[in-house]
């Protein structure tokens, strides 16, 4: 079987809670050793996240931290540290996600370990990122939707600013942060030196906006919340139908007279007004009454099936168990199963990423706290029994 494309790379991850945990994890899923350090009498704060709970594991946290080895050590006490300069002496990269200036007073940044260890690959993933005047505030998924202004265009337009229902700041950031740590390797294997990785959530919010950006550049006038209506492109919304919410994407000219044809409206094909995207967006107001009238004699799983068969794009607003009991879904292995030492078969989801000559997986259940401190200080450091019992109890 072939190797995953991070094989033999070792990350240390001094990270919690969501953007770094994140990272780790898209790193431990391509092969990559992920060690997770943590505190070891409540380690990563989602453990405590909750309910629900799986045989005292925190749903959160099984979510993002599988494929990884969970040490636990206090590297504020002089064997946890000798323990944790130990580790990252062996390792390729770092991640964190503290306070800027946190790990510094410790020795622990990036200045300190570049010194010594100037292959190291280094990310820090923060609030504010490490320049500018907040670069010393603390980071929340929430407050980065808010002031990076995602907040401010989603939502209906008469209603309040509404968050994502993910932590998108967290994810992206944790996305961005994996892709920094990629071409950092790449560099790497070019120079024989490592660099530090930068990446803030309010950068990766607003590298998120694009489209909505570029508006506001070019017209001077910021976007509003438009509900579920895209403000370039129409019908592209939701539509109420008897029995569910029907999402309507039409991108072109010849989807918008296929739907029409379709749904037996040829008359609403031939209609001047709306030939075109853009008439059809300028004249959205009289056009979606009119989109609801011709689906208004169709149940909603009627109308999928007849628009998707014709071309058109369209589909259900689902919730997340429909969604995940879809065959596509299923067939695309967007579901794993894994044994959990604890819970038993845990359901965890698959690898968005499929590669086809060296494919990552889920190989690995996330880890309870702790797991594996004992066989990464004794099998990779050689600590002695004795040495591995006295930091487990934080001498």
């Amino acid at each position: 079987m072939n190797e995953a494309p991070l094989a033999g790379l070792t990350i240390l991850d001094l990270s919690r809670v969501l953007s770094g945990p994140y990272c780790t994890m898209l790193a431990a899923d391509m092969g990559a050793r992920v060690i997770k350090i943590e505190h070891p009498e409540r380690g990563d704060d989602t453990r405590a996240w909750g309910p629900p709970f799986l045989a005292g594991e925190s749903a959160y946290y099984l979510s993002i931290n599988r494929n990884k080895e969970s040490v636990a050590i206090d590297f504020k006490t002089p064997l946890g540290r000798k323990a944790l300069d130990e580790l990252i002496a062996r390792a390729d990269v770092l991640v964190e996600n503290f306070r800027p200036g946190t790990l510094d007073r410790l020795g622990l940044g990036y200045n300190d370990l570049q010194v010594r260890y100037p292959r190291l690959i280094y990310a820090s993933i923060s609030g504010f990122g490490l320049s500018g005047p907040r670069r010393e505030e603390a980071g929340y998924d929430a407050v980065a939707q808010a002031e990076g202004g995602l907040m401010s265009i989603t939502g209906a337009p008469d209603g309040p600013a509404v968050r994502l229902g993910v932590a998108i700041a967290d994810i992206a950031a944790g996305m961005f942060a994996f892709q920094g740590i990629l071409l950092a390797l790449i560099s790497r294997a070019q120079r024989d030196r490592g660099q530090h990785v930068d990446v803030s959530l309010l950068d990766s919010v607003a590298a998120l906006l694009t489209y909505q950006a570029a508006r506001y550049f070019a017209t001077g006038i910021a976007p509003a919340r438009s509900g579920n209506r895209h403000m370039t492109i129409a019908p592209y919304d939701t539509f109420e139908m008897r029995d569910g919410v029907l999402v309507l994407a039409i991108g072109t000219d010849a989807q918008w007279r296929t739907f029409c044809t379709t749904l037996a409206r040829a008359d609403l094909a031939a209609d001047s007004r709306f030939a075109t995207n853009a008439q059809r967006v300028d004249r959205f107001d009289e056009l979606r009454p009119l989109v609801s009238d011709t689906l208004a004699p169709y149940r909603l799983n009627q109308a999928v099936e007849l628009l998707r068969d014709a071309g058109v794009p369209c589909g259900a607003v689902r919730s997340i168990a429909e969604a995940l009991d879809d065959p596509q879904i299923i067939a695309r292995a967007m579901i794993e199963e894994i044994d959990h030492p604890a819970i038993g078969p845990l359901k965890l989801l698959g690898l968005p990423v499929k590669l086809s000559a060296t494919p990552g997986g889920v190989h690995r259940p996330p880890p309870r706290l702790g797991e594996h401190t004992r066989a990464v200080l004794s099998g990779d450091l050689g600590w002695s029994a004795e040495d591995v019992a006295r930091v487990m109890t934080r001498a």
